[in-house]
């Protein structure tokens, strides 16, 4: 039997797939062609279709990893200090405007406090003055000391008096009793007896004399010792006074002092908000008169989302890389401190890393990417990168091997190198998935897995 001519393109390729190379079979009564013929054609394609698909294959397999986190950093200043009026009055000069270079204690700026200059001027005159009265009063101290030790002196004089007295009056006493004793015996005439008794009524009052003299001698020196103490009072009174009024001068010269910015650390000017004549206040908080930022070395700030953060230890290495220097490599710094708890607005934790920046390249507020390698080394289970497909949705996905039949698998991934992908869920270690594969496959296609 002959052929239609238009029927032998499709018999070519000696497997007579004419479905296949999109020609149709006319009919046997049309075309002359036998039953036979169709069904043999039929037959070599259901033979095409049923052969597997040759395909290579990976293990699911475990190793240990070390666990990363790739996080944005951003650059801060070492030290960033806001320059405020700690006084009121004009500006009188400035010495510096952004981008200067300062060291710790350079003059920023001068500002003029004339009240407060007065005011330490009239404080000084009343420490002065209150220096007078400590003088005064240690002159008074002296002059009760004197007063003292003269009635001392008079008290004992007295008491000695006392002493002359008493021995006249036991004297006389003594005389009085012998006379008495003749004139009774008739020895002596009694005239005798009443010259005796009026000696010793004398020497009686002398002594009451001196008794009172002591006494009033006594009295005078608890008075000047009293004075004394008040003097003493005194001179405690001006001494505090005068220091209370010098504390005040310190005072007031600590806030002359304030009247000239300086610098309290070595950095650079980054902000200027002030010119000569300006007035100024303590009260003046909303914008600082001068920004000074340390920038010799700088702060990595990195926020490490809580599944990381427990991981995450002083001296794990960082590796930064910044846009602004795409064609430079990655610097590797160390954590240097982290804060220990989360931002419980963010949910993350801060961790820092000191920059050395002796050339100044790197700028407070510029994004880099860190990649923080973690001191925790994990067990995990890990597919080579080309074996993870993932979906238009960015689902991943892997085709199991079983049985030679294919299984279409979602699976949770974790961290990725780039070369190994993390299986955190949806396979289990040994089974066997389909290795790079161009070809789309469905649940059940049969598959023969090339050694």
């Amino acid at each position: 039997m002959k052929l239609p001519t238009n029927a032998v393109p499709c018999l070519i390729s000696g497997g007579l797939l004419l479905s296949l190379a999109g020609c149709s079979m006319p009919e046997a009564a049309e075309s002359g062609v036998s039953a036979e013929s169709k069904a043999a054609a039929s037959a070599a394609v259901k033979t095409v279709e049923a052969t597997p698909v040759a395909v290579k294959t990976v293990a699911v397999a475990q190793q240990e990893v070390r666990r990363t986190c790739v996080q944005p950093a951003t650059v801060h200043a070492f030290y960033t200090a806001n320059i405020q009026a700690k006084v009121h009055g004009y500006v009188k000069e400035v010495k510096v405007d952004i981008g200067d270079v300062v060291k710790a204690g350079d003059v920023l700026a001068i500002i003029d406090v004339p009240e407060t200059t007065m005011q330490q001027q009239m404080l000084t005159a009343l420490v002065q003055r209150q220096q007078a009265e400590e003088q005064r009063a240690k002159a008074g101290i002296d002059l009760a000391k004197a007063n003292v030790k003269a009635l001392e002196a008079l008290e004992t004089e007295a008491r000695s008096k006392m002493q002359q007295v008493e021995a006249a009056l036991a004297a006389t006493e003594a005389e009085f009793q012998r006379t008495t004793d003749l004139v009774q015996r008739g020895s002596l005439q009694p005239r005798i007896l009443d010259e005796v008794r009026e000696r010793r009524d004398s020497a009686a009052a002398g002594k009451s004399a001196v008794t009172a003299a002591i006494e009033s001698a006594v009295a005078n020196v608890t008075v000047a010792k009293a004075k004394l103490t008040a003097a003493e009072a005194d001179l405690n009174v001006a001494v505090a006074e005068t220091t209370a009024k010098q504390r005040e001068v310190e005072y007031v010269e600590q806030m002359i002092k304030y009247s000239t910015l300086t610098a309290p650390f070595g950095g650079v000017v980054t902000a200027r908000s002030v010119s000569p004549g300006n007035l100024v206040s303590e009260r003046s908080i909303d914008t600082p008169l001068f920004v000074i930022s340390q920038l010799d070395k700088v702060r990595l700030h990195i926020p490490i989302p809580e599944n990381d953060a427990a991981f995450v230890a002083q001296g794990d290495m960082i590796n930064v890389s910044f846009p602004a220097f795409s064609a430079e490599s990655e610097m590797s710094v160390p954590v240097t401190r982290l804060t220990g708890n989360l931002d419980p607005s963010t949910r993350t934790m801060l961790v820092e890393a000191e920059v050395a920046n002796p050339d100044g390249k790197l700028i407070p507020g510029m994004f880099g990417q860190a990649t923080v390698i973690l001191s925790t080394n994990l067990t995990a289970t890990v597919l080579p990168a080309r074996a993870v497909r993932f979906s238009e949705t960015g689902d991943a996905y892997v085709y199991v091997i079983a049985d030679s039949k294919v299984s279409v698998v979602p699976v949770t991934t974790g961290s990725d190198d780039g070369h190994t992908i993390e299986i955190t869920a949806g396979l289990e270690p040994g089974q066997v998935v389909l290795d790079t594969h161009l070809q789309r496959f469905k649940d059940g296609e049969i598959v023969r897995a090339l050694d």
